[in-house]
């Protein structure tokens, strides 16, 4: 049954620079939390990086906004601070969870932090097919 899996990754902006454990040829992109390059390839992780599993786009939106919610008060950004924008990416999520894509909301924070919160399609993903769900190759 198609549903979107949500990731989160919280941690050093200076991290996404480092672009090696971010690809699944380096040795150390399954334990790597960061962020991958390409999204589909939160896939590829181990499953307990999960942090919900839904197959109701409205759910999959209120957890994307519920993370980002927990985080608002402290993103760098005065446009990302404000309500409205975070609503509208909200209701964004919904209605890219409803067509079957992949969604990705990214936040600087204060004290060069940085907030990555993902929905990720699967059974199957759309543009990965080939890679099977986290929960079937354990």
């Amino acid at each position: 049954m198609h549903h979107h899996h949500g990731y989160t990754w919280l941690g050093p902006g200076h991290a996404l620079l480092k672009d090696g454990p971010r690809r699944p040829i380096h040795p150390d992109f399954r334990s790597s939390k960061v962020v991958p390059l390409e999204l589909a390839h939160w896939l590829l992780k181990p499953p307990t990086f999960i942090r919900g599993t839904w197959t109701d786009p409205a759910q999959a939106a209120d957890w994307f906004g519920a993370r980002a919610r927990e985080h608002a008060a402290s993103f760098a950004s005065d446009h990302d601070r404000a309500p409205a924008a975070l609503s509208a990416k909200v209701q964004g999520a919904a209605e890219a969870v409803a067509g079957g894509e992949d969604l990705a909301g990214g936040w600087y924070l204060s004290g060069q932090r940085f907030l990555s919160v993902c929905l990720i399609a699967c059974d199957p993903h759309r543009l990965r097919p080939e890679i099977p769900c986290p929960h079937r190759r354990t």
